[in-house]
């Protein structure tokens, strides 16, 4: 959920299936439209000048695109949003680049329409015993948050409020998206793509499920209890339903704000290899993932502040919504390549590669190394084989630097540079989850300036046995 900050604020949000199919069709057409005439016209030039030419029309199409998925706001946002982190498989960059923007949108919905939605769903009487803010405290493109407070005891909460008819739309909202992304002819459409559509709506459907995300949370939150490093929100199933959560308001900072960058070294040491652990744990562990990598889904909570009861300074994990349960059939080869990796044996990656069935032993040699060492490098924090690493990227205790090292630039241009991309295959969707999580925990660490050799931590996972 995104954090409080200044945005506009609409009385509604329009749901209505026909009028927001109407809006996306007429969208698509138009584009279609213009992309059709960009095209006529193009014919005739000379080769560069037609590629510089339809990479411009790409992004004017895709910015006009994005625009009027904005005016429609509720789940069309999301979806959007969902395209632009997991979408660069099938659409075009500018497109995601575009669709990125989206991110940024976080109109509210006035205070008397989310009173309605909490009288409709807790009832008059139930909600007569909180006393709640009208202001928000975070907006999303699903539901927004406002702090309440118990009459009875003064208990501290919030409430993550639905907004009215958007699961309704999701269906109708994707099917319109898709459409216009084949009418903009803004992708190429096949049975990877209406896969990958599948697993967008699904992913959708698990966003708006908040009973879902309730009872997740509360599994979460038992699988933690006992780690005082973490803290997860306790969820109020007596003022939480369908369309409303209702969970203990839990305080703490952003992760990238001044009081968490001027705490020492030591310990934001501590909290890199903390969140690090807890992508071990959810990966080699439980095999369950939260894979949406938005830091408004993190607090830190500072020792000695109020609030805080812990000696440790602690990670406040607030949003349950996007976690991935994954099969052993999966599990296991990402794992024998992670091992692999780590180790170095090239073909013991390769293999694992082909086993998930996005690369191929009849690729050229040079291009199946080549994946090999983009896999070895994104373990450089987690060896201690400091001769991979940037001079930069070492402090004078040895420790890895993540901030400094600028890994996953690093990785992304290595892929570029190769002939991978002319041969890489559209991942599994899982790999694709995994990969992002694995980015948003790195980024993570680096926000914090952590300073640390994750070896050790990797290897007390990575040689667990598979089968347990």
């Amino acid at each position: 959920m995104t954090s409080k900050r200044q945005g506009s604020t609409v009385s509604r949000i329009k749901t209505g299936s026909f009028e927001r199919r109407l809006s996306l069709t007429r969208a698509g057409l138009f584009a279609g439209t213009r992309m059709a005439s960009h095209m006529a016209t193009n014919w005739f030039t000379s080769k560069a000048t037609r590629e510089q030419r339809h990479r411009a029309m790409l992004s004017s199409q895709a910015e006009f695109l994005v625009e009027e998925l904005g005016k429609l706001k509720g789940s069309v946002v999301k979806i959007g949003q969902v395209m632009a982190l997991y979408g660069e498989h099938f659409l075009p960059e500018e497109v995601t680049e575009a669709l990125h923007t989206l991110e940024d949108q976080t109109t509210s919905l006035a205070w008397p329409s989310i009173r309605a939605v909490l009288e409709s769903e807790l009832g008059a009487d139930r909600l007569a015993e909180l006393e709640v803010d009208p202001e928000p405290i975070g907006a999303a493109s699903l539901g927004q948050v406002h702090r309440a407070r118990r009459r009875s005891d003064g208990l501290e909460l919030v409430l993550k409020v639905q907004y009215p008819g958007v699961a309704a739309a999701v269906d109708s909202d994707l099917n319109a998206v898709a459409q216009l992304l084949r009418v903009a002819r803004l992708v190429s459409i096949g049975p990877e793509f209406n896969d990958w559509l599948e697993e967008v709506r699904e992913m959708m459907h698990r966003e708006v499920d908040y009973r879902l995300e309730a009872r997740t949370t509360e599994h979460f939150r038992k699988m933690l209890v006992d780690d005082d490093r973490f803290v997860v929100p306790r969820v109020l199933m007596e003022y939480s339903t369908a369309h409303v959560i209702a969970s203990t308001y839990e305080a703490g900072h952003s992760v990238s704000s001044v009081a968490v960058r001027e705490l020492p070294q030591e310990r934001r040491n501590r909290l890199g290899q903390a969140a690090l652990e807890l992508f071990f744990k959810e990966l080699f562990v439980w095999g369950e993932i939260q894979t949406d990598p938005n830091f408004g889904n993190y607090r830190i909570r500072i020792a000695g502040e109020p609030g805080s009861e812990s000696e440790h300074d602690q990670i406040v994990l607030l949003d349950f919504g996007a976690v991935q349960k994954y099969p052993a059939s999966f599990l296991q080869p990402v794992i024998r390549m992670i091992r692999a990796s780590y180790e170095g044996d090239r073909e013991e990656v390769i293999d694992g590669g082909v086993e998930l069935r996005f690369m191929s032993r009849d690729w050229p040699a040079d291009v199946l190394s080549t994946f090999a060492d983009v896999c070895m490098s994104v373990l450089e924090p987690l060896n201690s084989d400091r001769s991979r690493w940037p001079e930069n990227a070492v402090n004078e205790q040895g420790q890895y630097r993540w901030k400094q090292s600028d890994l996953p630039s690093r990785v992304a241009r290595q892929a570029a540079r190769s002939a991978i991309s002319r041969y890489f295959r559209i991942p599994p969707k899982e790999f694709v989850f995994l990969n992002r999580k694995l980015i948003g925990v790195y980024t993570f660490i680096a926000v914090l300036y952590s300073e640390f050799n994750g070896e050790d931590l990797l290897k007390a996972y990575l040689y667990r046995d598979l089968s347990s």
